[in-house]
């Protein structure tokens, strides 16, 4: 009985605390409680269906609340996207997910938000004192439904073509908790499986397949309804769990729980993840200036 999953801390919550080769830390940022989650060996990786690296986890209010623009949200969550960054050099950012599908919207949305600078250049940018900016392309993939192609495939032959430090991939996610979606962002030095959360498992984008470093973030939007109703009815037996298999995906079609305010959100969490990113990318601009920019 699998509970389905993209966050690392909640598949250290099923396994227990105690976990040989797993680092874990935990403190308060910026009013935001972080959790970070360090996977040193393989066999941890294993227990955990997690490939080795750094995830960071933060619990933030639910983000249908007021976003303001300057909080100390956007502050901590730029730090923490810092820190997994390279110093210099041209990153590429690219939303990941269908945008005509509200829960799978977040990369779409948010890559429409991150401020495009690599066009900017030379005399242009002395001219209009943007020549602190550090050099940044955006793009949305789309979905291997709509274009045939698979995003990682895109975003190698961008990669090969432009020649970035380092990849910033933005997804949905699912969860195991209800009480989870649109109060977590992870942010993640290993990379991501577009369609993992809903079973829909496309070709890995990270390090390996890309060539460059890869940090995802995502937000947890959905929960599969399989894994809630083991959670919710507490059910261990193989047989009773077969029973309301059948019973939650009929068909064998797979079913996902997402809040009916699941617009805004989306709306709210492209928000605050673009303002973090761009942020965290133009670091030698202070916020109320960058703001102005966007």
């Amino acid at each position: 009985m699998e509970r389905r999953t993209d966050l690392a801390v909640e598949e250290r919550e099923l396994l227990g605390e105690d976990i040989k080769g797993v680092d874990y830390e935990t403190e308060t940022v910026g009013g935001l409680r972080i959790e970070r989650l360090r996977i040193r060996t393989d066999r941890a990786g294993q227990l955990l269906k997690k490939p080795k690296g750094t995830y960071i986890t933060a619990e933030l209010p639910p983000l249908t609340d007021n976003v303001r623009d300057t909080d100390d949200r956007l502050i901590a969550l730029s730090r923490e996207i810092r820190r997994l960054l390279p110093v210099n050099g041209l990153v590429l950012v690219a939303g990941l997910g269908n945008i005509e599908i509200t829960p799978d919207a977040l990369g779409p949305k948010t890559a429409s938000k991150v401020m495009a600078t690599r066009h900017i250049s030379g005399e242009i940018a002395r001219s209009t004192g943007l020549d602190c900016l550090r050099a940044v392309a955006v793009m949305n993939t789309g979905v291997t439904g709509q274009t045939g192609i698979e995003s990682g495939e895109l975003l190698l032959g961008v990669i090969k073509r432009i020649r970035p430090s380092a990849l910033i991939v933005v997804d949905a996610l699912a969860s195991r908790r209800l009480s989870r979606l649109g109060c977590t962002i992870q942010i993640s030095d290993t990379g991501i499986s577009p369609g993992a959360g809903v079973g829909n498992h496309r070709a890995r984008i990270d390090a390996s397949t890309m060539g460059v470093p890869v940090i995802a973030i995502g937000v947890p939007t959905v929960v599969d309804a399989l894994t809630l109703a083991f959670d919710l009815l507490d059910i261990d037996d193989e047989s009773e769990s077969l029973r309301l298999k059948s019973e939650v995906s009929p068909k064998g079609r797979a079913m996902v729980v997402t809040p009916k305010e699941v617009d805004l959100l989306i709306d709210r969490a492209a928000k605050l993840i673009s303002l973090s990113v761009n942020y965290a990318l133009q670091s030698g601009i202070e916020v109320e200036d960058l703001l102005d920019l966007l």
